[in-house]
């Protein structure tokens, strides 16, 4: 189901797109350092630091109202339990 919000202006989704962008930046530069971590407590916490930085990007429109879609580890779950 997709939603269509016919009150953002379009220097609104300038906006959303460079603030999303930053977040999917600076998991990708995380997730880098986590690998340069030797294994440990620190590289794990660098590691879900980055999943959740990614994870709200891709979530950051639904929470901007934009659109109706479920985040992917809602799906994942659904498919889990559908098992």
């Amino acid at each position: 189901m997709n939603a269509i919000n016919t009150g953002t202006s379009d220097m609104g989704k300038v906006v959303f797109l460079y603030r999303s962008l930053a977040y999917r930046n600076a998991a990708a530069d995380m997730l880098r350092k986590a690998r340069r971590l030797p294994r440990g407590a620190e590289r794990s916490a660098a590691r879900r630091y980055a999943r959740a930085l990614r994870e709200l990007s891709q979530t950051e429109a639904w929470l901007e109202g934009r659109v109706a879609d479920e985040p992917q580890a809602m799906q994942r779950m659904r498919v889990a339990a559908a098992r």
